[in-house]
């Protein structure tokens, strides 16, 4: 071979070193085939994602729903269970008004009773105050005043009961303070 040839040889070589694409006589064809199945990639990741975030977006309104639901239903139940005790009050106050104290009295007793028994089955419980050493989680104070029969910071009265709903607080007892 001639040093012309080698040369020549060398220099075509070097050349297809050199830029790999003109081997095959398209400049950029693997460049393009990497762009296209770079691009269908992209695209099929943001299908994915406008399709998550889709679901994601469906999945939080039906959650919403849900529990709107469950807290009406949650109502519904406890108004159904106020109802009779409203009839009994609206035949108490329909019955004829009559000397007999005590009887209305009776009456509304039962009512009363009632009615402590629907929050009751309802998990409602009542704080209780007087006796007990005055405290802002549970109790509210509406006065203050001095006794000597009473320690310092315990409850002498109860204006208003307090109550509970499990470990939650529903309304603080109002109350009467001793101070020293």
């Amino acid at each position: 071979m001639s040093d012309d040839a080698i040369n020549d040889q060398q220099s075509t070589s070097a050349a297809t070193e050199q830029d790999p694409e003109q081997r095959d006589g398209s400049p950029h064809a693997p460049a393009d085939s990497q762009l296209d199945a770079l691009r269908k990639e992209k695209d099929a990741l943001q299908d994915r994602l406008l399709r998550t975030a889709a679901e994601f977006d469906n999945y939080r309104k039906r959650v919403d729903r849900d529990r709107r639901d469950q807290a009406d239903a949650a109502t519904a139940d406890a108004l159904a269970d106020l109802l009779p005790i409203v009839d009994d009050l609206e035949r108490a106050l329909k019955a004829p008004a009559t000397g007999d104290v005590d009887s209305f009295k009776k009456g509304i007793e039962l009512i009363h009773q009632q009615m402590l028994e629907l929050l009751r089955k309802r998990g409602v419980k009542p704080i209780d105050a007087v006796g007990t050493e005055f405290d802002p989680r549970y109790h509210q104070a509406v006065a203050q005043e001095t006794s000597a029969d009473h320690r310092e910071g315990e409850v002498m009265e109860e204006f208003a009961r307090g109550y509970m709903l499990g470990d939650r607080l529903l309304r603080p007892a109002m109350v009467k303070v001793a101070k020293a």
